[in-house]
């Protein structure tokens, strides 16, 4: 029986999200490194894939390909009939809301300025100051959701939570200091675990 291919580079948490959501759902899969700091996804061969030059892509037992990293979760977690989705349409719809919201107002702050300071070892006075602002709202509006409820949508962990943690967990390598966010950091052990 053909695996799943997960093209993906480890240091990205929106490749990370789809491993983990396949190894929640108990999915065997192949995962092929990809860097994206040594320009591996814009080789000829990558951009067949995915045109995009961007991980994750996911390369189904059938031979079509999917990109796009909120996107396979939902895909995986409805094809193999994962829990990670509440019932009901109002609930999904919410965690749909968290996942637009994360790729939008989230993962274009933290994760971008964890990318300059972390990897390409800019300083501070070389980042976007902008990128701070924002990575910091974000992070008091997901203060603010969980200083009232365990989980991002729900009373269990769902593919909002998963999507979130990504970046995160990880946003003091972007300079955020998570103390500042106390309910957050008790999310993040509770998703981590």
């Amino acid at each position: 029986m053909a695996k799943l291919k997960i093209y993906g580079d480890g240091i990205s948490g929106n490749c990370l999200k789809v491993k983990w959501t396949a190894d929640l759902l108990d999915l065997k899969y192949d995962w092929l490194e990809t860097s994206v700091l040594k320009s591996e996804t814009r080789t000829p061969e990558f951009l067949k894939l995915n045109p995009a030059g961007q991980v994750p892509v996911v390369v189904l037992p059938d031979g079509k390909t999917l990109a796009q990293s909120n996107a396979i979760i939902l895909y995986l977690n409805r094809a193999h009939k994962g829990g990670l989705l509440p019932k009901g349409d109002y609930a999904r719809a919410k965690v749909f809301e968290w996942l637009f919201w994360e790729q939008y107002s989230h993962e274009t702050a933290i994760a971008v300025r964890r990318f300059h300071k972390h990897y390409l070892k800019k300083s501070d006075d070389e980042i976007d100051p902008n990128l701070m602002a924002k990575g910091r709202r974000a992070l008091g509006v997901m203060e603010m959701q969980l200083t009232f409820t365990d989980w991002i949508v729900g009373d269990q962990m769902t593919l909002a939570d998963i999507a979130l943690v990504a970046y995160t967990r990880l946003a003091h390598e972007g300079g955020f200091d998570l103390t500042e966010f106390p309910a957050v950091e008790r999310w993040v052990s509770r998703t981590e675990a």
